[in-house]
């Protein structure tokens, strides 16, 4: 029998989805601390259908961080507004002005550093972080690169075994977040994490390196609590 279409009931945007999504993302106007955790909600709702999760999530949706509040359809509104001030009064005129002075020299330039120069550098880091600082704080650990399969959306880079049981470390460059100390995770990189806690009993760690040293060193005590735990289990 043929499959049967399942509904959608997202909207299309055409051409403006490109720019919506990366204001959004660059404004981080989707995160948590913005909208509540939205996957894990869902998922605690169990929703049979679209109505049923809408009136669910306005009911139950509180935004995470420090100034939490509850979720409400004004404030979707006003992220809303937010993203257009940003798209109108930043992004585009910064875009006119790199289109303006965009150059086929800049394209292939561009081309090479993102694919030679930048690999380059972001194996460095990796490899200091690793064997300069997290292998000398836990010499009884090892570390391992990750598989493609782990890491095929740069959420884990490395994994440390403890003993049939494993952590993940993905390593970030401080220039990703400049206050890491605000830095969330995305919904997908939530469920990735989750994926590999279940897969390997250990948590995955957010390592900032900062010229090829741990910038966020309260890390080194989490990962200590956890291998501890690991060692018990």
């Amino acid at each position: 029998m043929p499959k049967e279409n399942t509904k959608k009931y997202s909207l299309e945007f055409g051409k403006k989805e490109k720019v919506l999504n990366y204001a959004c993302q660059t404004y981080q106007l989707s995160r948590p601390n913005k909208v509540g955790a939205v996957m894990a909600l869902i998922r605690e709702c169990q929703p049979q259908t679209f109505e049923q999760w809408e009136t669910w999530y306005f009911e139950n949706a509180v935004t995470e961080g420090k100034n939490s509040f509850r979720v409400t359809k004004e404030s979707l509104t006003e992220l809303g507004e937010r993203l257009y001030a940003k798209i109108t009064e930043v992004v585009i005129p910064e875009w006119i002005e790199a289109f303006e002075n965009l150059t086929e020299e800049d394209c292939v330039a561009y081309i090479y550093n993102l694919t030679i120069n930048r690999t380059y550098d972001g194996y460095l880091r990796e490899k200091s972080v690793v064997n300069d600082g997290l292998a000398k704080q836990f010499p009884n650990l090892i570390f391992e690169e990750s598989t493609p399969e782990l890491d095929h959306a740069g959420d884990i880079d490395y994994i440390a075994k403890v003993g049939e049981k494993a952590i993940g470390i993905q390593i970030k460059p401080i220039t990703a977040k400049a206050n890491f100390g605000s830095y969330s995770l995305t919904e997908r990189m939530k469920a990735s994490f989750n994926d590999f806690q279940e897969q390997f009993g250990g948590k995955v760690f957010v390592v900032f390196s900062l010229d090829g040293e741990i910038a966020n060193k309260e890390v080194i005590e989490e990962i200590q609590k956890e291998v501890k735990r690991l060692e018990s289990c």
